[in-house]
């Protein structure tokens, strides 16, 4: 199983950026605004002058126009509408040909195997419209990543026309969920933002629950039922090393990682009392944070380190608290209908989601001084939300009442793009990876 944890820590590409030739008026998609027509885009067949490429050529650009589709800002067209052959990625498309399909950008690569075993990728993005380059890339990888530099080219796609940083190129850990109601195996899991290459870490001897990356996606802080107790653990992706984070007489859970990735804040519970504490990783030294006769638990770092966002029911509800992160300043900021906790800041700083329990569980993003509050999902059992690293989306569990078994869903900050992500089995608690480095 390493070996494969492996191939997905540690990429092997390079990239030149071509000639780009800016457009007077150039082509550009709002990420802020619902779009309810998705820009047209055509995104061939990679070409391949060698035969035995074309399958590359063919499965890159699937999963390009599958990644941008699922954006809900781009409307990939289907191939069999195009009138024209792709052009090469050394001479420049026949405009007419395309604009005569609505097309509004285009994307032409190009795949090749080289003579010392590495798979050569070219591509350009094309405004059809104003008939001119936007972007030039190549990429020189392992012929087993090209599913990974097809979500890198995605990524450099959507920054392009958006301005924003894509998503892509990213890796989901969540709970692989399995088994009858009263026996459910739950096994720690990680797999591609698109439910591609699911890889098993746990083998279901034990409950595992809350998974989150640090931020180098090299490591997992989880909560596990090992031996019965309730624990934190680090799960060292490259070593596939577990560890337990401090060996506490009592239940510890609800961990996550500060933004430099040395500290974990964490839930601690001692005669039916929950606070949160902080642990310095390289010293192992624990600082409490709270102090309050009530539950304190899912602290949510800021992406600057120097606020935590919590809940808590120490105003006689579970609502959502801030403080600073040497647990100052401690604050109640939600004040809506029913109860709301979960929270976890946004990686932009601006918002903060979580989850809403009022006639069912939904899910809500809010600003960080709890103003301006938007519920986005209408399932019955909405929870556990968490950020892709651009700040412009959210994944999240979701149950069915009545019914065992949950699945993972995904929706934009405005609330329109609502999606089911594949997932092998039943699955939940999700947590996004910052950008694969």
């Amino acid at each position: 199983m390493l070996n494969r944890v492996l191939s997905f820590a540690v990429v092997l590409c390079a990239s030149v950026l071509l000639a780009t030739t800016p457009a007077g008026a150039e082509l550009h998609v709002t990420v802020d605004q619902a779009n309810p027509q998705p820009l047209p885009i055509a995104i061939p067949d990679f070409a391949a002058p060698n035969a035995g490429d074309a399958a590359a050529g063919q499965n890159i650009a699937k999963v390009i126009r599958a990644d941008l589709d699922r954006s809900g800002l781009f409307r990939p067209l289907d191939p069999k509408s195009f009138i024209d052959k792709a052009p090469g990625v050394n001479a420049a498309p026949t405009f007419a040909n395309w604009r005569a399909i609505q097309a509004q950008a285009l994307v032409a690569g190009q795949v090749q195997m080289q003579g010392d075993g590495r798979l050569r990728v070219d591509f350009r993005l094309w405004d059809v419209f104003g008939e001119s380059q936007m972007l030039g890339q190549q990429y020189f990888t392992t012929p087993d990543n090209w599913r990974r530099i097809a979500h890198i080219i995605s990524d450099a796609i959507y920054e392009r026309i958006t301005g924003e940083k894509g998503y892509f190129d990213t890796r989901i850990v969540f709970i692989s969920e399995s088994g009858p109601a009263l026996h459910r195996v739950k096994r720690l899991a990680v797999m591609d933002e698109d439910g591609a290459n699911p890889i098993f870490l746990t083998r279901g001897d034990y409950l595992v629950l809350t998974p989150r990356f640090n931020p180098t996606a090299q490591m997992i802080a989880y909560m596990s039922y090992i031996n019965a107790k309730p624990r934190v653990y680090l799960f060292d992706l490259e070593s596939g090393r577990q560890e337990m984070l401090g060996n506490f007489p009592n239940m510890t859970f609800s961990p996550r990682f500060s933004p430099d990735g040395n500290k974990v804040a964490l839930t601690l519970e001692s005669g039916g009392n929950s606070d949160i504490y902080v642990m310095d990783l390289r010293t192992r030294a624990l600082t409490r944070l709270t102090s309050d006769p009530s539950i304190d638990t899912a602290p949510s770092f800021s992406p600057d380190g120097t606020q935590i966002a919590f809940e808590s029911d120490r105003g006689g509800s579970q609502q959502i608290y801030v403080m600073g992160a040497d647990g100052s300043n401690q604050h109640r900021i939600s004040f809506g209908a029913g109860r709301n906790g979960t929270p976890v800041w946004s990686p932009r700083g601006d918002l903060i989601a979580f989850t809403n329990q009022s006639g069912g569980f939904h899910i809500g993003v809010m600003h960080t001084d709890g103003s301006g509050v938007r519920i986005l999902t209408n399932g019955w059992d909405d929870e556990s939300p968490t950020w892709a690293p651009n700040g412009r989306v959210l994944m999240f569990s979701r149950g069915s009442q009545g019914m065992r078994g949950s699945s993972i869903w995904s929706i934009d900050i405005t609330g329109r793009n609502e999606r089911r992500v594949a997932t092998p089995g039943d699955a939940s608690d999700p947590a996004w990876s910052p950008l694969i480095q």
